[in-house]
């Protein structure tokens, strides 16, 4: 890894830093971590659960008191499609807002 890598990395100018350059970079400053690939995986799809879980909810709820909510099926069908385009997608639409 280059130098002004580690720098933007270091100084919070590189919004997206890989897994592995943080473990890098941690081992280098002699504070090692790591954890499996399939831990991490596992840690984006949770996200990827939980953030349009919280959105559909969030709609649902604004939208019951004028009876436009969708029913059960659309609800799941909503979130489904919302948890594929995040994984599909940069793991920046991630980060919770």
């Amino acid at each position: 890894m280059s130098e002004p890598t580690v720098k933007r990395i270091l100084g919070g100018r590189l919004v997206e830093a890989s897994f592995t350059h943080v473990v890098a970079i941690a081992r280098a400053l002699g504070s090692p971590i790591s954890a499996d690939p399939q831990d991490v995986d596992e840690m984006v799809r949770e996200q990827a659960r939980r953030k349009p879980e919280s959105i559909a909810r969030m709609v649902q709820g604004t939208s019951a008191p004028e009876a436009q909510a969708v029913d059960d099926a659309g609800y799941r069908r909503l979130v489904e499609r919302s948890y594929h385009e995040l994984l599909a997608g940069s793991r920046r639409r991630l980060r919770a807002d």
